[in-house]
């Protein structure tokens, strides 16, 4: 269940309504200038410590308690004064980075979104990970020297604004490196105040307190006064104990400090969206995720054999829906299945050439499947893997045929793999669509849809369309119909 809206009432007025966030940051999805800002919030919960645990040691090295400081890269500093060396530093911050830790939920939800620039004061590379798992090509950029070159056919940007652990000499961790940021990563700070003039932030996992971040957001207000670009970010509201004194009182403290913190925030045009429960961010990551991908339909399919239609009526079908879903607007994802995705493909380059204002790569992602799985996993693995990240880019699954030839016995044989494109689907909440009409793997999977409609597709009236995809003697304009008719009832409010 997705977080209910702030209340507007008093100092929450500074806060903003879910639904009116989502609403804004959809159309930065889908228009393509949302960007993310992630800080070290987003890694915790991979199991890397926060920069009070990093430090934990090296405090009580100093004679200090880790817990009663507030300025940590002050603490920092002190180590490196105390030792005339960062060697320490060096060391920790590799050693801890370096140790195996899993990508959480909300990282593979990031890299599902068509979001192009990422900036981070992280130093470990699970987004970069994150990106890569789900077929991405991330840019990172740790130095200055970084920003002068570019990764060809990159998906993402990554701005690593403090460095990273592969180059821990190089990372901003102490006073004197905030101190002389300007000197040694003034690109960055200019990059960024750029981008935040020109996209609309996300900030996550952050706390606000970065001395740098700070600097640019002023520069940022200095130059652009009231006409900010409006940005938003995802706060805990402090909890409520359960007893009274001294813990009561430290919670209306924090309960003052962060309407406070909220208020100056809105200076530079960053809007909080409260939360009670740092789980609930994922809740909302998911629902951003279907937003932005409810305009993106991948077809499943294969076929060697053709009833109970004929070759060439299906290659027809397969070619109308992929011209049909670039000519009402919607983006084509595909994985090549034989005798399908062939058809539906160059179905979709036709109309995309007749369109002179889309390019092939915003509209389209086609992924054959690879031959060969990574080291130490199964073909099967990794093939199922695979289907989950394409099918995890989209909102809608079109089912044709589905059907192979069995090895070694000459029958024909329902397709595994589309039932198990079927299965990711009802499991990551896709809206299956299956044309029962071309038989195989389709026609049992429209069975099982057609049975269990309320299910399916919430939203209704799509009843009289499921007739339709399932009735071998309607007409290929009618089946095209259909299958759109069902993706708008599906999406409309």
């Amino acid at each position: 269940m997705l977080p209910s809206p702030p209340k507007t009432t008093g100092q929450n007025t500074l806060q903003i309504n879910l639904e009116t966030f989502y609403e804004h940051f959809e159309k930065a999805l889908e228009e393509g200038y949302a960007a993310l800002f992630a800080g070290a919030g987003l890694s915790k919960s991979s199991g890397f410590v926060d920069w009070k645990e990093l430090l934990r040691g090296i405090a009580t090295d100093l004679g200090l308690d880790v817990d009663r400081e507030s300025d940590l890269v002050a603490l920092a500093q002190y180590h490196v004064n105390t030792n005339l060396s960062r060697a320490r530093l060096n060391r920790l911050l590799i050693e801890e980075f370096t140790k195996d830790a899993k990508l959480t939920e909300n990282h593979r939800l990031i890299a599902g979104m068509p979001i192009k620039t990422v900036w981070t004061t992280n130093y470990d590379q699970l987004l970069e990970q994150a990106y890569r798992e789900v077929g991405k090509r991330p840019d990172a950029k740790i130095n200055q020297v970084d920003l002068a070159t570019t990764i060809p056919k990159r998906d993402v940007t990554i701005y690593k604004m403090h460095g990273d652990f592969s180059q821990p000499q190089n990372a901003v961790l102490t006073k004197e490196d905030y101190e002389t940021y300007n000197e040694h990563r003034a690109l960055f700070s200019e990059k960024l105040k750029g981008d935040l003039i020109e996209k609309t932030f996300l900030f996550l996992g952050f706390s606000f307190t970065d001395p740098n971040i700070d600097y640019i957001l002023g520069r940022i207000r200095a130059l652009l006064g009231q006409n900010q670009r409006e940005h938003y970010c995802i706060m805990r509201r402090p909890q409520k104990p359960k007893g009274g004194g001294q813990a009561k009182a430290r919670f209306e403290y924090e309960k003052t400090k962060l309407e406070l913190r909220i208020a100056d925030l809105k200076r530079y045009g960053i809007r909080a969206l409260m939360v009670d429960e740092y789980a609930e961010v994922t809740a909302i990551l998911k629902e951003l995720s279907r937003r932005s991908h409810r305009k993106d339909i991948f077809v499943s399919g294969s076929a060697h054999d053709f009833s109970p239609m004929d070759r060439e009526r299906v290659d027809k079908i397969a070619r109308d829906i992929g011209q049909a879903i670039i000519r009402k607007g919607y983006n084509l994802i595909s994985g090549f299945g034989l005798g399908i995705g062939g058809e539906v493909i160059l179905g979709a380059m036709e109309e995309l050439y007749t369109d002179d204002k889309s390019a092939i790569e915003d509209r389209t992602m086609f992924r054959p499947f690879p031959q060969k799985p990574p080291r130490g996993m199964t073909q099967r693995a990794f093939f199922t893997r695979y289907r989950e990240e394409m099918i995890a880019n989209a909102q809608f699954v079109v089912f044709l045929s589905g059907n192979k030839l069995e090895p070694g016995t000459g029958k024909t044989a329902i397709a595994s793999g589309v039932l198990e494109e079927f299965e990711i689907a009802k499991r990551l909440g896709k809206y299956p669509i299956p044309v029962g009409a071309t038989g195989h793997a389709a026609h049992r999977i429209w069975e099982e849809v057609n049975g269990s409609l309320d299910r399916f597709f919430p939203n209704g009236g799509v009843k009289g369309y499921f007739q339709t995809l399932g009735n071998t003697g309607t007409t290929n304009e009618k089946i095209i119909e259909a299958i759109f008719a069902v993706v708008k009832r599906a999406i409309s409010k």
